[in-house]
């Protein structure tokens, strides 16, 4: 089975067994995910989300990605900014969808 869901304000094509990361979750390692908004099942397009249709899934891993430097510049002002961020992330593993 497959399906499109939506979290985070991204959308994410699933099946069962595979491994996603998706923008942080709460909770623990080992705990248990529901996505309610799912917005295609099996070729069954939801007006904007299929009734009933639910999406489980285990949290494998939260993290951090690889840092990014955010370097701004503007001419003839003399002015350089550099900063650096992490955005956090949650590995989630489908177990089933309903």
């Amino acid at each position: 089975m497959k399906a499109i869901i939506e979290t985070g304000g991204k959308q994410y094509t699933v099946t069962e067994g595979a491994e996603i990361f998706v923008e942080k979750l709460e909770g623990a390692e080992k705990d248990k995910v529901t996505f309610d908004k799912v917005l295609m099942l099996d070729g069954k397009v939801g007006t904007p989300y299929v009734s009933g249709a639910k999406v489980t899934g285990e949290i494998v891993k939260q993290g951090k990605q690889k840092k990014i430097v955010v370097f701004k510049y503007r001419q003839k002002n003399n002015f350089h900014k550099t900063q650096g961020h992490r955005q956090p992330y949650t590995k989630v593993k489908i177990t089933s969808i309903k």
